[in-house]
């Protein structure tokens, strides 16, 4: 069909009359507005307008999402030394009371994670929220303020208590977007996750003790001597509740509520096992809980590996040097997370990203020994060519973490049981991240004193470990498959018709 333009050249203007929703009076539209209106007219496809994301909702949501990792990381540079000054004990014991208080965090995280949802699904997202920020930034603050174990333990345990954050804020990210848009909203959920791991050892570190540390009117303030561990955690207190504060003001229900009266609308709730047990549930349950692990696993061993002697199996990095491939990985995963992911995603699917990644995580897993290997044959100008560009490429895998959270959104049932099972998702990886890296750092560690497999016995078996996912990934659920169809190619291609 042609189109007739103005004698000067101007498109055309739709009419007050002509029933095209969105347009104004006399105003000039696109022409691929009109050859959707126009193909609608003839009994076409509705024209298709992406929904763009809410931007100051994602942006609260992500802030408020900050505030769970900075308060578990936060405390890790001074733990050691606080349970040591603090506790009254020998030395050798520090290990012992490190590894039970930030245990017993991530434990109490998983006994009430599925509880936190399944109240996220019923008095609704916006209250479970905001009293979670505000429980875990006091939590977080006292923590600074204990002078015995007992009560390192009773605090960190009161933080886990306010687990219900995390549960929130995925189902919120989820019901703010589309899609379309999920693959951008998640893609800045999990950046914002990597900033609070980055910004809570970096607030710890700094501001622990601060009299000693940074002097001036700190060592004038007989508080900061008597607390010495108290600035650091009353700043990621302060974090917390302003993220309570400005959710409560400014955060939208994101929970639709059924209408009284419509029947329709009646919906029996399911049960947590009936939940668990629909189709596709479980095989998705099992990938989320598998990348999970792998995830946790490299977390816990990499460090040790980087410090461990290169005759053990390790590189023999000094602090300066652990800090850079840390900080590489980091801002490598940041990269593929913002703009490649999002990409990827929407132009082949979440299945297909999620099966390239652990396709590739495999490889990933077996470049750390044979950079080893570099080393230990004295190809050091090798290994610095090629153990970057490894570290920076293969931290590319990070993109399954959000690949399994969009696999799992895409499973649910329906919008209602949504917080729940973020709850059943997030208390597999409570429960992993209490016991994982304990068990994957142990054999790491009988392979270096022992020197099974020259050291690699951890590698071996997180390779295994990972062809598993490799191999289980084919069997994703078409419903998680998260293929997006181009609605305008498809309608572009009607109108030609």
């Amino acid at each position: 069909m042609s189109h007739s333009t103005s004698e000067n050249g101007t498109k055309p203007v739709i009419s007050e009359n002509t029933p095209l929703l969105g347009s104004s009076t006399n105003e000039p539209v696109s022409d691929a507005e009109i050859l959707n209106h126009e193909a609608h007219e003839n009994g076409g496809p509705k024209p298709h307008h992406e929904k763009p994301l809410p931007k100051l909702q994602i942006f609260l949501l992500c802030y408020a999402r900050i505030v769970e990792p900075i308060a578990f990381f936060g405390i890790f540079p001074f733990i050691s030394e606080m349970i040591y000054k603090t506790g009254n004990i020998e030395q050798t014991d520090v290990g012992f009371y490190t590894g039970l208080i930030e245990a017993m965090f991530s434990f109490t995280q998983m006994m009430l994670m599925i509880q936190w949802g399944r109240a996220a699904d019923r008095i609704g997202r916006k209250p479970v929220l905001v009293f979670s920020l505000a429980g875990m930034a006091i939590a977080t603050a006292i923590f600074g303020l204990s002078k015995s174990i007992w009560q390192m333990v009773l605090f960190r345990c009161c933080a886990g208590v306010f687990a219900g954050t995390i549960v929130t804020v995925r189902a919120m990210i989820t019901e703010n977007s589309t899609k379309e848009t999920q693959a951008r909203a998640f893609s800045l959920f999990a950046f914002s996750g990597n900033l609070g791991i980055f910004l809570g050892p970096m607030l710890g570190g700094a501001l622990a003790d601060p009299a000693m540390q940074i002097g001036g009117i700190f060592r004038r303030i007989d508080f900061f001597t008597k607390y010495p561990y108290a600035l650091p955690t009353f700043i990621s207190g302060i974090v917390g509740a302003s993220a309570a504060i400005l959710c409560a003001l400014f955060v939208k229900e994101t929970l639709k509520r059924k209408v009284k009266g419509d029947e329709s609308s009646a919906e029996a709730p399911m049960s947590t096992m009936e939940l668990i047990k629909s189709p596709g549930v479980p095989m998705v349950l099992f990938l989320y809980g598998h990348v999970m692990l792998l995830g946790l696993a490299y977390t816990a061993v990499a460090p040790v590996f980087w410090f461990t002697d290169i005759d053990l199996g390790g590189y023999g990095f000094s602090p300066r040097q652990i800090s850079f491939f840390i900080g590489g990985g980091g801002l490598a995963q940041a990269i593929w997370l913002l703009f490649a992911f999002p990409m990827l995603q929407r132009r082949y699917g979440t299945g297909a990203v999620l099966r390239g990644c652990l396709s590739v995580w495999p490889i990933f897993f077996a470049s750390a020994p044979l950079c080893n290997m570099f080393l230990r044959n004295g190809w050091t100008t090798g290994f610095w060519i090629i153990a970057p560009v490894l570290q920076i490429g293969g931290s590319g895998v990070a993109m399954a973490f959000t690949g399994v959270q969009l696999a799992l959104n895409d499973i649910s049932p329906s919008p209602s049981t949504l917080g729940t099972l973020n709850g059943v998702a997030l208390t597999m990886t409570a429960g992993i991240r209490t016991v994982g890296p304990a068990i994957f750092t142990s054999l790491f560690a009988t392979g270096a004193r022992t020197q099974v497999l020259n050291g690699y016995l951890v590698w071996v078996v997180l390779i295994s470990v990972a062809i598993a996912g490799s191999a289980a990934v084919r069997y994703l659920p078409e419903k998680a498959e998260g293929k997006l169809k181009d609605v305008n190619e498809g309608e572009d291609e009607d109108i030609i018709r």
